[in-house]
């Protein structure tokens, strides 16, 4: 094993129940490309939902799928290499609900 556990979804560990993210991103997120990069990293993680542009200037992402993969989106939109400029995210945590396919920039 490689350290990770295998309740974590590890080598030879049950796959853990998918999960929902809710992140609520600030800052200068809005027509620079966020949502596509947001949709693109999601896509790369296998994860479904989408990123939508909000009136007051942010950005909402909802993601579904294993706790891991949303754990490291929420990390890469935190993580500054995104285009525009990331001020802060706000996540909550849901068990997924089941009703979200593919990943849509809305």
């Amino acid at each position: 094993m490689t350290g990770r556990r295998a309740a974590d979804g590890g080598p030879g560990g049950p796959d853990p129940a998918p999960v929902r993210m809710v992140a609520w991103v600030h800052g200068h997120v809005q027509g620079v490309g966020f949502r596509w990069w947001t949709r693109s990293r999601a896509l790369e993680l296998g994860l479904v939902g989408y990123a939508a542009n909000k009136a007051d200037g942010r950005v909402h992402v909802v993601a579904e799928g294993p706790r891991r993969a949303c754990l490291q989106l929420v990390d890469l939109l935190r993580g500054g290499d995104g285009p525009g400029t990331v001020e802060l995210v706000v996540d909550s945590w849901e068990p997924a609900r089941g009703d979200l396919t593919g990943f849509r920039e809305r």
